[in-house]
């Protein structure tokens, strides 16, 4: 089964990556990301484009601080009922999670316990 792959127009990729469009529209007269035009708009390759912004540091950087990276650290799930794994999610000493309807206070052996088997 073929995937079909994302696609950006220059103004999403220049948002989504916090870069000008300048510089996309520079990397693509230079051949360095793959695109296609449908209908006179040019429809940039999104893995080719995350593949050529990690092999700049200035343009890495700038995705981090700000384009979407800046958001990363506010959506970490540390809900232990939300997040894929719950043993990755943080949890402290006294704090109540919830497990399976009833309510359980964590202790610090417990604590020490789920680091240890994150670490397996």
């Amino acid at each position: 089964m073929a995937v079909n792959p994302i696609r950006l127009t220059i103004s999403q990729a220049s948002n989504l990556f916090g870069i000008s469009q300048k510089t996309i529209r520079r990397a693509i007269a230079e051949q360095e990301i793959h695109y296609i035009v449908v209908r006179g708009v040019y429809k940039i390759n999104f893995e080719s484009m995350l593949k050529w912004s990690q092999e700049r540091i200035k343009i890495s950087n700038k995705l981090a601080n700000q384009g979407i990276g800046q958001y990363v650290e506010k959506w970490k799930i540390k809900n232990r009922l939300y997040s894929p794994n719950p043993k990755l999610a943080e949890t402290k000493e006294g704090q109540e999670v919830k497990k399976r309807g009833r309510p359980k206070k964590v202790v610090a052996p417990e604590i020490n316990k789920l680091e240890e088997e994150t670490k397996e």
